[in-house]
């Protein structure tokens, strides 16, 4: 090989494995697009597509893994239960990789455990609860959480517990993750789907998108410690890293709520809905409809998806003002944020 054709070559081949380098990989926003099957990847910066991945029909949450690597998609269905995950890689890039579940029909909630390695499922279709191993697709455990449709799933810092909404029963549950056990379960409001545990682990939040409220529980009893109103069919909570703040997204009020998360004295309300924006169809009517919402941990940002507006609405977390729209794929729901 002359000397000029190996500089090509070589210059070729760093420009190849650069494209794909996690070292040149600047932060970014995963959202799910529960009409089109896919989760796209945009930029943090401005919002601009850098990627897109196949799913399985109706990608309905997403969890990032706590290297960034990876992620996985619960892939609900909608004509057909479905029954699959679908795992992204988020450094090479490569197909997506599917599990299949089975007979664990309907699988929603998500979770990374914080080893990495595995994690927590909900499956409506069989009320189960499952731990997989995300590497072997290997179902570990099989967890039996009863009538009432398990929908929404958090988990304490340790990761020795997960606590589990369920819409039709208007109850949260507490799962001994090491017995593999439903230890208790306690009514929290109509229509309970939301869950978040405080980053501290000494609270758990649940929005009750019927009664349009939040209830916030102790995490031992899972007794009521504070009830709380967010009008407009609240149905996600996360909290900021510093777990100072909680976040409400208020679907068919199309506001997001913000609370403090210590007092709990409401801080903002920040309306996501706009007069020249035309909406369509979704799963849950034809609005604007907010679901995901995510916050960053490095920036003042907030980002939540306008699922009737195939828009995510950018947030500033300092003035409480929505200061950009960014253009998804068809019904925006589950979020995740992957940093640099």
């Amino acid at each position: 090989m002359s000397v000029l054709r190996a500089l090509l070559f070589t210059a070729a081949l760093a420009a190849t494995v650069g494209a794909s380098s996690p070292a040149t990989k600047a932060a970014e926003l995963l959202v799910g697009n529960k009409s089109a099957d896919t989760v796209w990847r945009l930029s943090l910066r401005d919002g601009r597509r850098i990627g897109e991945f196949r799913t399985g029909e109706a990608p309905h949450e997403i969890a990032v893994a706590p290297d960034g690597r990876s992620a996985v998609v619960t892939n609900y269905g909608e004509a057909k239960t479905g029954s699959t995950l679908s795992v992204l890689d988020l450094v090479g890039g490569t197909p997506t990789r599917s599990i299949d579940l089975g007979q664990h029909g309907a699988p929603h909630g998500l979770r990374f455990l914080p080893d990495g390695r595995r994690v927590l499922v909900t499956t409506e279709a069989s009320a189960s609860v499952l731990i997989v191993d995300v590497g072997t697709g290997e179902i570990e455990r099989e967890i039996e959480v009863g009538a009432g449709t398990g929908h929404m799933i958090a988990v304490s810092p340790d990761g020795q517990v997960a606590y589990l909404t369920k819409i039709q029963a208007g109850t949260v549950s507490r799962i001994d993750l090491q017995t593999g056990t439903k230890t208790i379960e306690r009514p929290a409001g109509k229509g309970a789907e939301g869950v978040a545990v405080r980053p501290d682990g000494a609270e758990v939040w649940v929005t009750n998108r019927e009664d349009g409220t939040l209830t916030v529980h102790d995490p031992r009893t899972l007794a009521v410690k504070r009830r709380m109103s967010s009008k407009g069919f609240p149905i996600r909570v996360v909290f900021s890293a510093d777990g100072t703040l909680a976040f409400v997204t208020n679907a068919r009020a199309a506001t997001l709520a913000v609370f403090n998360a210590r007092t709990k004295v409401p801080v903002a309300t920040v309306s996501l809905s706009r007069d020249d924006m035309t909406y369509q169809p979704t799963m849950l009517g034809n609005a604007a409809l907010p679901i995901g919402v995510v916050a960053a941990a490095d920036r003042p940002r907030a980002y939540v998806a306008i699922s009737g507006g195939d828009r995510i609405a950018v947030i500033d977390t300092q003035r409480w003002q929505v200061i950009d729209y960014w253009v998804t794929g068809r019904e925006p729901d589950a979020l995740g944020i992957v940093a640099e």
